[in-house]
């Protein structure tokens, strides 16, 4: 089992260019919870901190793009509001992927503290080079 002490952080870069944006959430989701490293701990913060650059050119497969809608409600009756995946990566592709990253972590006080260390930016710029972070090169 891993002690606060163990815990070394790092920071990696994500490009989301032309991913699925599914493969780019779990990919973000397994770094933020720490499952990559061998002192992973479940009920502990292990993971690193995660950049993802170039949100806009994320990709959804098939019909999701038109057929996919994202819904929030403002606790209030007939307070239901949707949004198509199309017009919701014209207007603000940083949400889709933050979406999709936090429906793969813990609902709990854990999965807030790791949300905390994942940062989107629509372009390939990033002010985080003082971190000197790793690019994190997947498979699609």
């Amino acid at each position: 089992m891993a002690t606060p002490k163990d815990i070394e952080r790092k920071w990696y870069i994500l490009d989301a260019a032309n991913k699925p944006l599914g493969r780019v959430a779990t990919e973000a989701a397994r770094l933020l919870r720490g499952k990559h490293k061998p002192i992973f701990t479940p009920h502990m913060d292990t993971g690193d901190h995660v950049i993802v650059i170039n949100a806009e050119k994320v990709v959804l497969t098939g019909n999701k793009l038109t057929q996919k809608r994202l819904y929030r409600h403002s606790g209030f009756p007939g307070g239901l509001k949707s949004i198509d995946y199309a017009t919701l990566l014209a207007t603000k592709p940083e949400r889709a992927i933050e979406k999709a990253v936090k429906g793969m972590i813990p609902h709990n006080r854990l999965g807030s503290q790791v949300m905390k260390k994942i940062r989107i930016y629509r372009g390939a710029e990033h002010p985080h080079t003082a971190q000197m972070p790793e690019v994190w090169n997947f498979e699609v």
